[in-house]
């Protein structure tokens, strides 16, 4: 199984949505441990090394480059 990474959502609004509405009054810190359970528990329902190894690359290949330093 390869990693779907064409737009696969039913609803991808209403999940977007019901994303922001979790983290609704929450401290950053408590956010960023929502945001680590939830791909803790998705990385579980997906289960294969291989798929999740694809996901991590993804991600941290799509991510926009840091700002350079200043000196």
């Amino acid at each position: 199984m390869a990693l779907i990474i064409e737009p696969h959502l039913e609803a991808p609004d209403q999940f977007y949505e019901a994303l922001i509405e979790t983290h609704r009054d929450l401290s950053d810190e408590q956010s960023h441990a929502l945001n680590a359970r939830l791909v803790l528990l998705l990385a579980n329902h997906i289960g294969r090394s291989d798929v999740l190894g694809e996901a991590l690359k993804a991600a941290r290949d799509s991510a926009p480059p840091a700002p350079a330093s200043a000196h």
